[in-house]
This record gives structure tokens, C-alpha cells and sequence, in this order.
């Protein structure tokens, strides 16, 4: 099974490319549709980001 996303994994993006890469929804074949995926991988990208803006250092 894949792993799942954390905020952590915020320190291993250099490229705006590398998010696409690092985000992964390890349920995804079990969501009952690909619109609730999509709204799940748009949440981990969103926090993400919001980790990083607040940890830059």
C-alpha cells in the first residue's frame, strides 16, 4: 500500500513540479467516484503549501 501524505513531505519540494509528484492518495482506487479524489488530492496539495508558507526558513 502507498503512503500517505504529510506535511513533512513539504521539505522535499524544490520545484512547484515536485507537488504533482509528492502528493499521493493511497485510497484511490477505493473512492467511490474521481470527483472525490480529486477533492481529496486538492486537500493534501492545499496543506501542503500551507506548510510550507508557515515554515519557510
Amino acid at each position: 500500500m502507498k503512503r500517505r501524505t504529510y506535511e513533512k513531505d513539504g521539505s522535499f519540494i524544490c520545484q512547484a513540479s515536485d507537488l504533482e509528484e509528492i502528493v499521493i492518495d493511497k485510497r484511490v482506487d477505493w473512492r467511490s467516484n474521481q470527483s472525490k479524489a480529486i477533492r481529496r488530492q486538492r486537500r493534501y496539495k492545499k496543506r501542503l503549501l500551507n506548510y510550507l508558507l508557515n515554515h519557510d526558513k
